[in-house]
């Protein structure tokens, strides 16, 4: 008899380990969705949009896949597309200051160093946009509260910045790895806002 409950504890954590695994393996799908449907350059915003609502889709036990990721994706790209250029024009930018640091002008590894960080910031604020977009949203008032939100929760933030770190060391290390590792990140960014919304 006593044998019993912990048959059923054990099936319980197996049905939660498998779970947890499926939930995994469904992150590093997404993120070679993302790595291919980022493929235009200036879709990328798009790209984790609708891979973050797949995810949140997949979390809530919401039917969902590839189609519903595509359709989602279509719906992004109104406006996104738009941030797409923005944020090539900032790392432009970046680049920019970062020459003028090497250069060895008055002022360059300050004006560097700025522009690093400034970039950091807008990418986690992106992603945060990104992590709550729903069909007809916005753009422009996604990203002005994501940026709110950035600032205002510096911990949810470092997160972010945290899975931007393993997709580059994964990138540095095996170049192939940081394409499944990207709905890694989206899903970083996914729980940071379900945190953030938790505390509020």
């Amino acid at each position: 008899m006593a044998q019993a409950p912990v048959k059923a504890r054990a099936r319980r954590g197996e049905s939660v380990f498998g779970e947890r695994f499926a939930v995994f393996a469904e992150c590093l799908l997404t993120g070679v969705w993302i790595a291919v449907a980022s493929l235009g350059v200036v879709t990328y915003p798009a790209a984790f949009a609708a891979g973050a609502r797949h995810l949140r889709r997949r979390v809530r036990h919401e039917g969902g896949g590839w189609r519903a990721f595509v359709s989602d994706f279509r719906a992004a790209l109104h406006g996104g597309w738009v941030v797409g250029i923005a944020g090539w024009a900032a790392v432009a930018a970046v680049w920019v200051d970062v020459q003028a640091a090497r250069s060895g002008l008055p002022g360059g590894p300050f004006v560097g160093a700025v522009g690093l960080f400034a970039l950091i910031g807008l990418t986690v604020a992106l992603l945060r946009a990104a992590a709550l977009w729903t069909p007809g949203d916005s753009w422009r008032a996604l990203l002005a509260d994501a940026g709110r939100r950035t600032v205002l929760d510096p911990a949810g933030s470092f997160l972010i910045v945290g899975g931007l770190g393993v997709v580059a060391l994964s990138a540095m290390f095996i170049a192939p790895l940081a394409v499944p590792v990207l709905g890694a990140v989206a899903a970083a960014a996914v729980a940071v806002e379900e945190r953030y919304r938790r505390r509020r």
